[in-house]
């Protein structure tokens, strides 16, 4: 697997082994032929880490990633948030 990080190494998006991500200065396009481009994210805020194992229970924003996973402390489900 691999991951995309943001500039606090929180992991924001998995990818297979195999996608292609391809980084520049002004977004990320992932496939090949491109399925998505995301465009708040690029090579300045950005940094993608290859040869990952991911947690089990892996949503975006859950965990840092920076060699080893860590749980985001006050992380919170979307399908929980507002919920009683």
């Amino acid at each position: 697997m691999k991951t995309l990080t943001n500039t606090d190494n929180v992991s924001i998006y998995l990818f297979e082994d195999g996608e292609a991500v391809n980084i520049t200065s002004s977004n990320i396009t992932v496939g090949a032929p491109p399925k998505f481009i995301i465009s708040d994210c690029n090579s300045t805020n950005t940094t993608l880490h290859s040869n990952v194992t991911s947690p089990e229970e892996w949503c975006g924003h859950k965990y840092t990633y920076d060699g080893a996973w860590a749980a985001v402390e006050g992380w919170v489900s979307p399908t929980q948030e507002g919920q009683p």
